[in-house]
């Protein structure tokens, strides 16, 4: 009974006690409490720290990147620096200094000849004196000045059929002093000048040709269509210094017909 009354006055008093009457348990258990969402809040701070370290280690590593392959990529060289520049400079100096010491150049002398049959007669027993011109062909016929002569002299004649006749000299110096012909297509020869003399206007060659002289060439007299079958066309003209003559006979302008051309070149003093 004893025993049944004291365990009945324990518990009433237990009962009687509120967490009031315990102020640091109550404060231990509060601040105990959000002790996961604490973690969770580290835990997701750490998450961020560690992207941001990552993102840093991945801008450093890219930088490398690039600099490394701004370092391995070779430098390119600006215009005029490289070497087919300044080849094309040099040349166009050397070119350039040429046409200045270019002097006027004087017309040619021509002449007419009425002796047609004795012409071709001499020449038929000459080598190499006459050729055939095709249809839509130039033939170019090289002379160089020589210090033996003074000036260059030519004659020529067809059979049935006019051609065209021009005189160009080429103010580069003489390298060999063989006569030499050169046989082209009209494209060929229009070629060929383009790269002596730069852009070309073409002409018509029963008007005369009409070039821009931008290099070593320069025009004596113009490609004119002449009646060559019906005499002896002549004429000489003065060497105007050290060079190569270039005498065209021209029949770019036939479409069907080959001109059989009588023609002699020789020096005079």
């Amino acid at each position: 009974m004893e025993r049944s009354e004291a365990s009945s006055e324990l518990q009433s008093r237990l009962s009687s006690l509120s967490f009031s009457s315990f102020p640091g348990l109550t404060s231990k258990q509060c601040d105990n409490r959000p002790l996961d969402r604490l973690q969770n809040t580290d835990l997701s701070q750490s998450s961020s720290l560690s992207k941001t370290h990552a993102d840093m280690a991945e801008t450093k590593e890219d930088s490398g990147k690039h600099t490394e392959g701004n370092q391995e990529a070779p430098a390119e060289l600006a215009p005029g620096e490289g070497g087919e520049e300044t080849d094309g400079a040099g040349s166009c100096q050397l070119s350039t200094e040429i046409k200045a010491q270019m002097p006027p150049l004087k017309p040619p002398t021509t002449w007419t000849s009425a002796a047609l049959k004795e012409l071709k007669a001499k020449l038929r027993t000459e080598e190499d004196s006459v050729v055939t011109v095709y249809r839509g062909d130039i033939m170019t016929v090289h002379v160089p000045t020589v210090p033996e002569a003074k000036k260059v002299c030519w004659e020529f004649a067809t059979d049935g059929y006019d051609i065209g006749f021009g005189i160009y000299f080429d103010w580069t110096p003489v390298t060999s002093r063989s006569i030499t012909v050169h046989i082209s297509e009209s494209s060929d020869d229009e070629d060929e000048e383009e790269e002596l003399e730069g852009p070309v206007s073409n002409g018509d060659v029963e008007k005369g040709s009409k070039t821009q002289t931008n290099s070593n060439l320069a025009e004596i007299l113009p490609v004119y269509r002449q009646d060559s079958h019906l005499c002896v066309n002549g004429g000489s003209h003065d060497f105007p210094g050290e060079g190569t003559y270039l005498l065209k006979f021209d029949n770019s302008y036939s479409l069907w017909r080959n001109k059989t051309l009588y023609y002699r070149v020789y020096y005079s003093a």
